[in-house]
């Protein structure tokens, strides 16, 4: 089920409306990061570790704990086998994670196996060409792929099946080509992509906007493409959406939590209306622009419901793309 992020907001002011009770609160608050120090988890359980904190809707400092392995899947197998009823605990989680689970790489457990508790912030893909491309929309790009896909090397980064490889099969696909054909190149990070850019090594970059939207301001490169609901803020305001040039779709990339499947009602909804009012304050928009995200606030339920809609586009997708 689609909801617009008006609507999402007015359910997080439902929850921001209830009061906090004080033995609610968790006795011992820890977020783990299923990665090593940081990366984008450790940013996701600080976001929450430091704001909270600042706020005073928690009055103990938060732990933050690591948990490497399999991009997230030891931890989500640690949270389900051992801590599946610790109210104390939530975990950092992403888009990626659900595209993990799609994928089957988070071991004999779906996205039932938790309870997801809410998003709090979110970057957005972006494609993107060297400032001298000679490409200057989405339809150029398209239409060029269309003609000769074999003379687009697409860089991400990520391995074959990544967020970023995703991003790319989108374009071969709006150009009617087969996904599986694109020639990918997988680099170590959005660095490693734009100094492919630069270089000539590569005519297409799939990355994310924060990223990629300093070197758009600075003319490095040119972003060609958004892929969010609306035109993002700052830097990038004057680039147009992928739906806005006929390519219908979204690609956000959200950053929050969940918890075990067994924690009770009352911790999950201390939770939620913890993150809900956390999300309403000018201090947690300081930290989450502070880490390059925009806002992109989901709660609860309408969150369960968005990863679940989220693992079944990607099954489709995986599908579509061969893998």
């Amino acid at each position: 089920m689609k909801r617009s992020i008006i609507g999402l907001l007015a359910i997080a002011g439902a929850f921001a409306a209830v009061t906090l009770p004080a033995q609610a609160e968790p006795a011992k608050p820890e977020c783990l990061a299923g990665a090593k120090p940081g990366g984008g988890f450790d940013l996701t359980c600080r976001l929450a570790a430091n704001s909270m904190l600042e706020t005073k809707i928690i009055s103990k400092p938060m732990a933050v704990t690591y948990m490497e392995g399999g991009v997230g899947a030891i931890a989500y197998n640690h949270v389900i086998g051992k801590r599946n009823t610790d109210g104390n605990l939530i975990t950092a989680a992403s888009s990626g994670s659900a595209l993990l689970i799609a994928q089957g790489k988070f071991g004999q457990y779906d996205e039932t196996a938790v309870r997801w508790l809410g998003a709090v912030g979110a970057d957005y893909g972006v494609l993107v060409v060297a400032a001298d491309s000679p490409y200057k929309t989405l339809a150029d790009l398209i239409a060029a792929y269309k003609e000769n896909p074999t003379q687009f090397a697409i860089a991400g980064g990520g391995a074959v099946g990544s967020q970023d490889w995703m991003k790319g099969a989108l374009l071969a696909k709006a150009a009617g080509q087969e996904a599986k054909q694109m020639r990918y190149v997988a680099l170590e990070g959005g660095g490693a992509v734009l100094t492919a850019l630069e270089g000539g090594h590569v005519k297409v970059g799939a990355g994310d906007a924060a990223e990629m939207a300093q070197h758009h301001a600075a003319g490095k490169v040119r972003v060609l493409a958004v892929m969010s609901p609306k035109r993002l803020p700052g830097s990038l305001q004057d680039v147009p959406t992928a739906r806005e040039q006929g390519m219908n779709i979204d690609w956000p990339v959200w950053r929050g939590y969940y918890v075990g499947k067994n924690v009770s009602d009352a911790d999950y909804k201390w939770w939620a209306a913890a993150l809900s009012k956390l999300a309403q304050t000018p201090e947690f928009a300081k930290e989450r622009e502070a880490r390059g995200l925009f806002e992109y606030t989901m709660i609860g339920e309408p969150f369960e419901e968005q990863v679940k809609a989220d693992v079944v586009r990607f099954k489709t997708m995986i599908k579509e793309a061969g893998l």
